[in-house]
């Protein structure tokens, strides 16, 4: 714990610069994703003040700034969504629900630091992670359509008169569910239900139309199903503020890269907007004053969200570690310095717990920012926390004025961010992918952004999976040859076999991995010897590793090749599969040690001291 609290003020300045330059660049970025979450602005900014400064102290890369990210936006839009829908449209009353399941992701974040599965992220598929990045930008740029063109579902009237009939029917079927809760026999009892059913407000029917509405538009399919009304009800007005936004930025960085150019952007747009008093709609109001936590969350932080929620939780922990693990390299790479990958989770999930308890939204180490921290002087994690400090002071001294920012610029902001974040290299590498690569990327692709990004993933990975065994299996089955003494054929160390052992002696060459994806093969070796061959040679030097299904194919074929009064001699078994037949006592019940030879002139003098 020491070291957590034990600083290096030998770069002090530079980490002041640093972190201030890269709080100043996050900023929009906090507000813009908390926007875009669904839960507002504060939430944006409460998980980059909490994550940047928590996941700085303790986690294990020097330069790493974090907060929210596009990734773990996207997948907590759609979560929020749905548990928002589940609560009538109440953000309130959805809120501790939302933040527990923030708050288990981070515990599980830690734990997955703390049992060191760090360093097995790296090994997920490269199709993988390009056609969820890809997804997520598509995401983002589709859903940043209608507050671009300043259309908000729930506030057209038309489109929320449709969902009425509908809305009327959830609520008599709640008024149902809760009678048949309280033990009411509604057959019997027609007059209580009857009262209740006039007790209905057009009020409650509104918002419950409204929250179908906004759930019917929501997402990529949505806005899609929408389009015709956003497009029929265009605001010239905040389509400008949106566009002027997107020029800004772009243009912005061809004059200078030295001043952020999203937060000139943001500045100059708002600023406009604000000067000449332009009727456009400000983002939700940010609260000010110090955040408080939300101790409302561990009311629901319990089996039951664990048990619902728990796959989504897994999730975002995952999807947090792969993202801020990635930003480590590109900091490793800048820095030549090494992360610690297990203890950087531990931070993570550290800054992500406290941020949810305040009601931040889930984040991960930020590329960009991190990037501009270190060219900016920030060399150890005093840069990260000063960002999240620099943060707190601003939403403490200019909460107020940052709630009048126009939603426009904020949705011009993320248009930005969803084409930044796509992989066009993956992209432009489709037509040279091999086809089976090819596949995985289109099919997370789509059924991330079409789908579902938590279920796309995990499919993509199982696919991606299956493909690699089957490959490797296929690799390794070619070389399970089963060969007679031939000098053409025989690697390097058997020629010196005499050719009068041609029709005793079989050798059986395994070149990789023997597991279940090659033992099919394997398993055809016993038909492959003729009955007048005496021994069988298995040569084991090139095989690495054997799992239990190829350990009990190498079983079965030993003990059919027993039974017909043949010898077995294993020729350069490595630690692992011979620790493995030791298990099985494959050595010495099956092969005594006299049969097994590190080295195949060992194999050859032993043939020739038993006369074979």
């Amino acid at each position: 714990m020491k070291e957590f609290f034990t600083f290096d003020l030998k770069h002090l300045r530079g980490d002041l610069f640093g972190g201030l330059t890269a709080g100043i660049v996050a900023l929009p970025l906090a507000l813009a994703f908390g926007v875009s979450s669904g839960l507002g602005p504060s939430a944006g900014l409460y998980g980059a003040i909490f994550l940047s400064f928590f996941a700085a102290l303790f986690g294990g890369t020097s330069t790493q700034i974090s907060g929210p990210t596009a990734p773990m936006t996207a997948v907590s839009m759609v979560f929020i969504a749905e548990i928002i829908s589940n609560f009538d449209g109440n953000i309130e009353k959805a809120l501790p629900t939302i933040l527990s399941v923030f708050l288990l992701s981070g515990i599980l974040q830690v734990g997955i630091g703390i049992i060191g599965l760090g360093k097995y992220i790296r090994y997920i598929p490269y199709p993988v992670v390009s056609g969820f990045m890809t997804a997520i930008g598509v995401i983002i740029l589709v859903t940043q359509i209608p507050p671009s063109f300043g259309y908000y579902p729930k506030e057209d009237a038309k489109y929320v008169e449709q969902f009425k009939p509908l809305a009327e029917e959830i609520i008599l079927e709640n008024i149902l569910k809760d009678e048949m809760n309280e033990g009411i026999l509604v057959l019997e009892d027609f007059k209580t239900t009857i009262e209740r059913a006039g007790q209905i407000t057009e009020d409650e029917i509104l918002t419950e139309s409204q929250t179908l509405a906004g759930k019917n538009a929501s997402g990529v399919i949505g806005t899609i199903r929408t389009l015709p009304k956003i497009f029929a009800g265009i605001n010239l007005l905040e389509v400008g503020l949106a566009f002027f936004t997107i020029f800004i930025i772009y243009g912005f960085k061809r004059i200078t890269t030295i001043v952020p150019s999203t937060l000139v952007a943001l500045f100059i747009v708002s600023g406009l907007a604000i000067g000449f008093d332009i009727p456009y709609r400000p983002i939700s109001a940010i609260p000010s004053g110090l955040p408080l936590p939300k101790l409302s969350l561990f009311s629901t932080f319990g089996f039951d969200t664990f048990t619902k929620y728990i796959f989504t939780a897994i999730t975002l922990a995952f999807l947090g570690a792969i993202d801020s693990l990635l930003t480590s390299v590109v900091s490793d790479n800048m820095t030549k310095t090494v992360h610690k990958p297990n203890k950087e989770l531990i931070g993570q999930g550290i800054g992500n717990s406290i941020g949810a308890i305040f009601g931040g939204i889930p984040g991960a180490g930020a590329t960009i920012r991190t990037v501009v921290n270190i060219n900016a002087g920030g060399k150890t994690r005093l840069s990260g926390m000063i960002a999240g400090l620099l943060l707190l002071i601003i939403l403490l001294a200019l909460g107020p004025i940052a709630s009048k920012i126009p939603a426009a610029v904020l949705a011009g902001i993320l248009i930005t961010v969803g084409i930044g974040v796509m992989d066009y290299k993956g992209l432009k590498a489709i037509p040279a992918m091999p086809r089976g690569e090819v596949i995985i990327l289109i099919i997370v692709l789509v059924l991330s952004t079409f789908w579902n990004l938590v279920y796309a993933v995990g499919i993509g990975l199982v696919i991606a999976s299956l493909m690699f065994m089957k490959k490797i299996g296929d690799l390794t089955s070619e070389s399970l040859n089963v060969i007679p003494f031939n000098p053409e054929e025989v690697w390097e160390d058997e020629k010196g076999i005499q050719k009068t052992l041609a029709n005793k002696i079989f050798i059986k060459h395994i070149d990789g991995p023997l597991f279940f994806g090659s033992t099919s093969k394997f398993t055809e070796t016993a038909k492959q010897i003729p009955k007048s061959v005496s021994t069988l040679i298995i040569r084991l030097d090139k095989v690495p590793y054997l799992d239990q299904s190829g350990l009990y194919a190498l079983e079965s074929v030993i003990l059919e090749l027993a039974q017909q009064g043949k010898k077995i001699l294993l020729v350069g078994a490595a630690k692992q599969p011979k620790y493995m037949m030791e298990r099985i006592d494959i050595i010495p019940d099956l092969i005594p040690n006299s049969q097994l030879f590190d080295q195949f002139d060992q194999c050859f003098e032993w043939l020739k001291k038993e006369n074979i």
